[in-house]
């Protein structure tokens, strides 16, 4: 059974033998972007890193994030989305599994018009959520009103991106919702569903 990130053999211009590099090197300089585990800071830097560095190179050609994640952090899934908002190059991004909580938003933080979702993908979308351990009552109270902030932007994000009026959306966030990748197009979440033909 193979360990680690698979190897492929890749040509550098000017050399006469193949080097075996990393399967997710290649795929970078396609400009071919992956979230496969859940949303927490260090991926959260790697990848805003990288989108900055190949929007840098060429802002006219798409960046794709590819997203099977089944969420994760708050603020380290919002600077993505403030990354994919701020990057000159447009991010398609395209659901190839699940995408969950915030991996959701950050489906739904692609360029209109280009979000993506195979057909067996499943979303799910809810409200932001803290847990308050062990603190005290005026740091709770404090986390709570950081919290409201958020979710009221959240709310904003997903009004502003699907279409839907507030009060949907804000009815909607209560409860998980899971969505088939037909629903989650019809949501406005995404614009399309990918065929046979996608790749």
């Amino acid at each position: 059974m193979p360990v680690g990130v698979p190897k492929v053999p890749y040509l550098m211009p000017e050399e006469d033998e193949a080097s075996w590099v990393d399967l997710y090197h290649l795929l970078y300089e396609e400009r071919l972007l992956f979230l496969g585990q859940e949303v927490n800071s260090e991926i959260s830097n790697q990848l805003n890193g990288l989108m900055v560095y190949l929007s840098l190179q060429d802002k006219t050609k798409d960046l794709y994030l590819f997203i099977n994640s089944p969420g994760g952090e708050l603020m380290s899934g919002m600077a993505m989305f403030d990354t994919m908002q701020f990057v000159k190059a447009e991010v398609q991004t395209v659901c190839v599994g699940i995408a969950v909580s915030m991996a959701s938003l950050l489906l739904l933080g692609g360029e209109i018009t280009k979000r993506l979702a195979f057909s067996h993908a499943r979303v799910m979308m809810h409200e932001p959520a803290s847990v308050f351990e062990d603190d005290k009552t005026g740091e709770c109270m404090l986390e709570a009103d950081e919290l409201l902030k958020m979710y009221i932007g959240i709310i904003n994000i997903y009004v502003q991106r699907t279409g839907k009026p507030v009060w949907q959306i804000a009815v909607d966030i209560k409860r998980d919702i899971f969505m088939s990748a037909e629903e989650a197009q019809a949501y406005g979440i995404v614009d399309m569903v990918a065929d046979a033909d996608f790749l």
